[in-house]
């Protein structure tokens, strides 16, 4: 085998190899921070808003919120499916909203369409210490 030969096949190794994990799971959504300020007059807490992009059949996984977090949520475009705690499951539609209590378990958080993607901006108030805002549930 020749050097190119065994550069080759070892690339090809390679990107099946990391390509394979994503396709077995559900693509997610891509989260970018928009805006994180400290609240002047609620000493210790910050107000972070976050906006999460579900492609088509896009899903988060099971998670837990920070402690002290208390969330606000609002979809932008498109249908977000979404279940906290021991909640129901609903469908909110661009223009709704919801919140999240504190220690929130969100188990359900996905695009309800497998066609159209969705957008969500989500807000938190939270303690300006919380290194964490979510953790998966495992």
């Amino acid at each position: 085998m020749t050097i190119r030969s065994f550069i080759g096949a070892a690339g090809a190794a390679l990107a099946i190899a990391t390509a394979m994990p994503a396709a077995a799971h559900d693509p997610g959504g891509v989260v970018t921070p928009h805006f994180e300020k400290a609240i002047p007059n609620i000493p210790g807490k910050t107000l972070t808003a976050l906006i999460v992009d579900y492609p088509p059949g896009g899903t988060s996984a099971p998670h837990r919120h920070a402690d002290s977090s208390f969330i606000f949520a609002y979809v932008l475009s498109g249908e977000i499916e979404s279940k906290v705690n021991d909640g129901p499951t609903q469908t909110y539609r661009a223009g709704e909203s919801w919140y999240e209590p504190p220690a929130a378990n969100h188990l359900i958080s996905r695009n309800a369409s497998k066609t159209k993607s969705a957008k969500l901006l989500a807000v938190f108030v939270a303690d300006t210490d919380e290194k964490e805002l979510t953790t998966n549930i495992e």
